[in-house]
């Protein structure tokens, strides 16, 4: 589980770390090692709120009571100090609401820390996915939100950050959830500190399986549509309350998205909803879920952008199924194919031959009427 993390933050007065770079300009604050030692309790485990991923993170305090969340990097950096500070440098300067805040790093030795904002509420993987001890029972307004407030943070990631970055390992254990579950995304950028063969490579590229886009898993091809294909992942999870990664569904033992997607040509598909959610618009989660769908299509030039994917979700649109196509699904036990409801590419998808077209989803395909927006064929 890889966090990030964590509500609000006053600078203390540090002195800068001895190890920081002469020469090097960096906006981010440079903290001892020792200083964080003693607000995590000398990273006490009582004081660990998450691990895996990049690292083990702790709640720290500091001297003037503010609380962080600091995360011990697990892997070398394949980068030197001075680049090393100049990448954080940059994640630090990307703000926005949806976004995680970097608030500092520790650059001693060996050592790799970043510094964080605390976020109450913990993860999305905590409250909604994870033990009943810290289950939170989310309706469907909240679960809205987390929805548009990812895909609002990601669509600002890809498309007005500088330098664009393609997060690679979006999944609920990486929105953290503020104050009224204000959902952000942590670990973005820092998979380019790191060598592609470590940390929280769940396979052979970064990422974690049941969120992997299988072009990237099987190809290692990287673009921004393989973060839109785990974003429709994502959107299933937040709606069915189910893991991605660890429920299997029907006699056929069909992951999330072949789940979804058999609902949908049984013309139920309702029924994904998460039995803990008694009320909600089914138009609307009606409209999401077929969202989750475009998202998650095999062919990566199918998939929408995210700054579509805002869109469709901000808004009632009647969005046109006709160009929608089966979802891809990676599997670890084969590794030839994908697509459809099994490791190899389903014999609908050969017929209809859409998994090898680039049907790129233009914004001059999405014509407003009113408040209607509807997604046109080529």
């Amino acid at each position: 589980m890889s966090f990030s993390c964590f509500g609000a933050f006053r600078w203390c007065k540090e002195k800068r770390s001895k190890t920081q770079a002469e020469g090097i300009s960096t906006n981010v604050r440079v903290f001892s090692y020792n200083s964080l030692r003693s607000a995590t309790g000398d990273f006490h485990p009582a004081n660990k709120i998450g691990g895996g991923g990049f690292g083990v993170v702790y709640r720290g305090v500091l001297r003037d009571h503010t609380q962080v969340a600091v995360k011990c990097l697990s892997a070398e950096s394949k980068q030197g100090t001075n680049e090393f500070l100049t990448e954080i440098n940059m994640i630090s300067n990307i703000r926005h609401p949806n976004l995680v805040e970097l608030i500092g790093c520790c650059v001693e030795g060996n050592n790799r820390i970043l510094v964080y904002e605390y976020m109450e509420n913990n993860s999305l993987a905590s409250v909604l996915l994870g033990s009943k001890s810290k289950y939170v029972a989310l309706n469907w307004p909240s679960r809205a939100t987390i929805c548009l407030g990812t895909a609002s943070g990601l669509a600002f990631l890809h498309e007005e950050a500088e330098p664009h970055i393609v997060h690679r390992d979006i999944k609920a254990s990486n929105i953290l959830l503020g104050g009224n579950f204000h959902p952000k995304i942590g670990d973005f950028g820092l998979a380019k500190l790191f060598p592609d063969n470590v940390t929280h490579v769940s396979t052979r590229v970064a990422g974690t399986i049941g969120y992997l886009a299988p072009e990237y898993a099987l190809l290692g091809q990287l673009t921004k549509k393989a973060d839109v294909y785990s974003f429709g992942v994502l959107l299933l999870e937040i709606i069915s309350g189910r893991s991605s990664s660890k429920a299997a569904f029907g006699e056929d033992m069909l992951i999330l998205v072949e789940w979804a997607w058999k609902l949908r040509e049984e013309g139920r598909l309702l029924d994904i909803v998460d039995p803990e959610l008694r009320q909600y618009p089914e138009n609307e989660v009606t409209r999401f879920i077929k969202v989750a769908l475009f998202c998650t299509q095999a062919g990566a030039y199918q998939r929408p952008s995210m700054k579509q994917v805002v869109e469709m979700l901000s808004k009632e649109v009647s969005l046109n199924e006709d160009i929608l196509t089966e979802p891809g699904v990676y599997r670890i036990r084969s590794s030839h194919h994908f697509g459809g409801s099994s490791s190899e590419t389903s014999s609908s998808q050969k017929k209809k031959g859409k998994l090898s077209i680039n049907l790129d989803i233009s914004s001059a395909q999405l014509v407003s009427t009113d408040s209607v927006t509807q997604m046109l064929p080529r």
